[in-house]
């Protein structure tokens, strides 16, 4: 039989979520938003007010509306807004539509579990709790907080992994690739009570991490090249080997961000920083677009044409304000410069009402840019004063809109540090405090909110140290849960009580197939081929593909890894004297682990029954290992 013409399971991996519990908060994220969004808040929120009433935020939904209280907390039947979603309602909603049994149960639900649901931390109107407590490192925070919400929940978290399996989980998470046999071996070594929090330095340490962050963070600044000549301009741009620095040097993170946003750079380790804006090609809007995930941790892109239907505090003049910010650059052919004029860029923005409004640089929840506006009518002379030193090229104005607004940006606004902490908790668990990541807006709350404000709090007071934070992530218990052993009754997977299923992303793959088949682990075509199958980093809902299937079961460039070449896997594996052996070296080398009694059984067959073809048998249970959803998802 030969096991590489298998489907591989990958495409049964990351099935929906479980149904949210009781937690009145849980319900209301997982069930009862999506389902108001869809229904009601067209007319029941932030643009329409219909009896004054709006079903945005749970806090709108308790306040009523002019006919006074719609919910009653723990009585659905005494509360409107589940009575008038049943059929034959006097007041019925939605007006034209009939909603199911199950919506109507969903909403009823909700109202019971607002009477049972215990206290949590009480956030303030600025998102921050209301108190901070003291801590004395990431860990540790991380660690109480987390056991106090799942004992609000009465959940018990999943059994901790061992230190073979948390050993694969960093190795991944922090180097992007699975360990080798050897290093494996020296980790379980090593003295026990230290062993893990030395890997960790170990790893933080390495080309391998700063390479590993620079793959991550170039997909969630620029997205995806869909084409090579993209990335190829990233590379030579120096755009890679800027990230790569600052994640190898420990940069804080708002240099990088103040760096990347003003675009001018000064000295070698800077160079390349421009490219962020460099390669919108003077799309002022899309700049704008890219900006506003990286320094308020939400989207603006709702907000081009009116105040954003769903997220109160994000206006139309935010999305207007931070378009002006760059609009007086343009990017100089021939160079990576980003120039700046001193001069121009006053535009208006017109409201739903027709009304016309300047476009001013102003921080979401934050402060406004000030600066000189021109009278009406009034035409701005573009001097050599207004610049720095007028023979530069390109020029830097005295006054720089976009490094005004970076200096705001990146100096006093909690935004930032709250934007990076819940991106990188989502790296390495899965999933985002706040889900999506870049929906952190009032209306999305965060599952764990005193935690949330502690990370970020924390990483802005230390100097927003990236290796800091993600030594205390890795080293907590949350991070080495293992995956919930029955998957029908997990939590909801905002609670954090067991690991989630997270597919490996391409440069992973590629880096630990070369591993696992003892080849040499820079191998670019090998990486280009799996990204072009595989390009999804942390996408919202896991969709496999077929051409992902096809990549898998057939990819020539798994097929050249597996040639029984000098050093090899294959040919070390098929040089041993015994079946039994041969399996047991496969799943060491590919899985890290002895095969289980059925799987030592079936992989038996496999090599038994081709015994005059010992190479090609052993290729074909690799090939199978390697392409399985066990090797394609972290442990």
């Amino acid at each position: 039989m030969d096991l590489r013409h298998l489907l591989p399971l990958l495409l049964l991996l990351l099935a929906s979520g479980p149904a949210a519990g009781a937690d009145p908060a849980v319900l209301w994220s997982a069930r009862v938003q999506p389902l108001l969004d869809r229904h009601c808040v067209k007319c029941h929120g932030p643009i329409e007010k219909h009896g004054g009433l709006e079903l945005d935020t749970p806090v709108a939904v308790l306040a009523g509306g002019d006919s006074g209280a719609v919910v009653v907390a723990g009585q659905p039947d005494s509360s409107p807004l589940s009575l008038n979603l049943a059929a034959g309602a006097e007041a019925h909603m939605p007006p034209d539509k009939q909603l199911s049994d199950d919506d109507r149960e969903i909403v009823r639900a909700w109202i019971i579990a607002l009477g049972d649901a215990p206290a949590a931390p009480a956030a303030s109107p600025s998102g921050q709790t209301a108190e901070t407590r003291a801590f004395a490192t990431v860990t540790e925070a991380i660690d109480v907080l987390m056991a106090e919400a799942w004992a609000r929940q009465g959940i018990e978290p999943a059994p901790p992994v061992d230190d073979a399996v948390w050993c694969r989980r960093v190795w991944l998470d922090l180097a992007g690739r699975i360990p080798t046999e050897a290093e494996q071996h020296d980790f379980l070594q090593a003295p026990s009570d230290t062993r893990r929090a030395a890997l960790v330095d170990r790893l933080l340490d390495s080309d391998d991490h700063a390479v590993r962050m620079r793959e991550l963070w170039d997909v969630f600044l620029m997205g995806r090249g869909k084409r090579e000549s993209r990335e190829e301009r990233r590379r030579s741009s120096g755009w890679w080997s800027y990230l790569e620095q600052a994640f190898r040097t420990n940069r804080p993170w708002n240099t990088t961000v103040h760096e990347i946003l003003v675009a001018r750079p000064e000295g070698a380790d800077a160079k390349g920083a421009s490219w962020f804006l460099y390669e919108r090609r003077n799309d002022h809007q899309a700049i704008a677009e890219a900006v506003a995930p990286l320094v308020y941790g939400a989207r603006i892109d709702c907000a081009q044409c009116h105040d954003h239907p769903l997220a109160r505090e994000i206006k139309q003049a935010h999305y207007w304000g931070l378009v002006a910010a760059f609009n007086r650059g343009k990017n100089v052919e021939g160079t990576t410069d980003v120039a700046e004029s001193a001069v121009g860029g006053f535009v208006n923005f017109t409201n739903l009402k027709k009304e016309s409004q300047p476009a001013i640089v102003t921080l979401l929840g934050g402060p406004t840019v000030a600066e000189d506006r021109p009278e009406d009518g009034q035409q701005e002379e573009d001097r050599d004063d207004r610049y720095v030193d007028p023979a530069a090229k390109p020029r830097v104005p005295k006054f720089s809109r976009r490094e005004a607004f970076a200096a705001a940006a990146t100096t006093g606004n909690p935004l930032l540090a709250r934007a990076f902490v819940n991106r990188l908790w989502a790296v390495l668990l899965g999933r985002g405090i706040v889900a999506p990541v870049d929906e952190m807006t009032t209306r999305n709350t965060p599952s764990h909110p005193e935690l949330l404000d502690w990370l970020a709090a924390d990483f802005a007071a230390h100097d927003h140290d990236i290796r800091r934070e993600v030594r205390g992530i890795v080293l907590s218990r949350v991070y080495a849960l293992g995956i919930a052993a029955d998957s029908a009754l997990a939590p909801d997977p905002a609670a954090f009580s067991s690991a989630a299923e997270r597919p490996l992303t391409a440069e992973q793959i590629a880096r630990s197939w070369s591993i696992a088949t003892g080849r040499p682990t820079e191998n670019d075509g090998l990486r280009r081929a799996a990204v072009a199958a595989i390009p999804d980093v942390m996408p919202r809902e896991y969709q496999a593909t077929f051409q992902q299937a096809q990549f898998l079961s057939a990819a020539p460039a798994l097929e050249e890894l597996l040639k029984p070449v000098s050093e090899s896997t294959v040919t070390r594996i098929a040089a041993l004297p015994a079946p039994s052996e041969r399996v047991e070296a496969a799943f060491r080398s590919v899985l890290g682990r002895a095969p289980q009694p059925e799987e030592a059984a079936r992989a038996g067959e496999v090599l038994g029954g081709h015994p005059e073809q010992p190479v090609e048998a052993v290729r074909d249970l690799l090939w199978a290992l390697v392409t399985s959803p066990e090797f394609l998802t972290m442990p």
